[in-house]
């Protein structure tokens, strides 16, 4: 699914948040059990905007939303752009520019902190879910925002990861713990970043742990504290292993974001392909898995091959919103 392995460094903020914000915990969304994949057959010599039109105009226990209300919720790397990319498709924006003067809404829901300037200027999403929907804006208004407990904030440092690479977030700063030998990354740099010692015990609202043995610490902490909201530590990012606080998860942050755009939950399509996508694409009313990774199949009601294939796809439902 990918050409080569992005360090969750890469992946995380691409700037800085605005000032002191008040905490407020997003509640868990609500949760429905999918049964196995109910996609199309292939129909060969048509184009994907054709079959997708089949697709949504066929008879299924699961059709597509047609009409509107409407709202997409996009995962970022990987789903809307390349996984640590950092620029919209131009035929994707054109594709998303189309959808938004038919009137679907549009959001972002992802594990960094900040899409692109780029992106988001590309895609002008009516929300945006950051920190794996920890944080939440809708038209430019905050309306949540998830942070850990000093108790769980304890729990979560007291890691036996030796030579761990280890950065906390907070909306305005990074705190980060690099091994002797390793210098800052240059993002890190950029964000202009504190030593681990001088984190704050509240405000905290994302952990990131880079290690070959994440695994381990998160095996323990969903034994110990399983209301804690881990991603990662298993395909494609063995090696990373994000921890939000809870209820900071992207099923949460859709269902929040469709009642706040007073567009139904079943009446939403979600898009992703990795594993901190699965709760947000088990709870929309339709599933769209990009690329394969084998534990958002089940989850699936269309798979596009990868995020090259998605303008395409989006092309195909603007042409059944305009009765093409």
């Amino acid at each position: 699914m990918r050409s080569r392995v992005v360090s969750g460094e890469e992946k995380e903020a691409r700037g800085l948040g605005g000032g002191k914000l008040t905490a407020t915990m997003i509640s868990d969304g609500p949760h429905k059990r999918r049964p196995l994949p109910r996609r199309a057959a292939p129909l060969p010599g048509l184009p994907l905007r054709a079959r997708i039109l089949s697709r949504m105009t066929a008879s299924s226990s699961l059709p597509f939303p047609t009409g509107l209300p409407l709202l997409l919720a996009f995962d970022l790397d990987g789903t809307l752009i390349q996984d640590g990319g950092t620029e919209l498709p131009p035929e994707t924006a054109r594709a998303l520019a189309r959808l938004r003067s038919l009137g679907v809404k549009l959001a972002i829901v992802t594990g960094r902190d900040i899409p692109p300037r780029s992106v988001r200027e590309g895609v002008q999403a009516d929300a945006t879910a950051t920190n794996n929907g920890g944080r939440i804006e809708v038209g430019g208004q905050l309306h949540a925002q998830a942070e850990f407990s000093p108790e769980d904030l304890q729990a979560v440092l007291a890691h036996e990861l030796q030579g761990v690479r280890l950065v906390l977030f907070t909306p305005e700063a990074i705190y980060v713990d690099l091994p002797p030998d390793r210098d800052p990354e240059p993002w890190m740099l950029a964000r202009g970043y504190h030593p681990l010692s001088e984190a704050p015990q509240t405000g905290i609202v994302k952990a990131g742990f880079y290690h070959p043995e994440v695994v381990t610490l998160a095996r323990r902490l969903r034994e110990s504290h399983p209301h804690l909201v881990l991603t990662g530590a298993q395909d494609p990012y063995p090696h990373f292993l994000t921890v939000t606080p809870t209820g900071a998860h992207k099923a949460a942050a859709l269902a929040r974001i469709a009642e706040l755009l007073e567009v139904p939950l079943e009446r939403t399509v979600a898009f992703g392909d990795s594993d901190n996508d699965e709760v947000m694409l088990e709870v929309a009313g339709y599933a769209v898995q990009v690329g394969t990774l084998p534990l958002l199949a089940r989850h699936a009601d269309w798979q596009l091959p990868g995020h090259e294939a998605l303008a395409a796809y989006l092309d195909g439902i603007a042409d059944g919103l305009e009765g093409r």
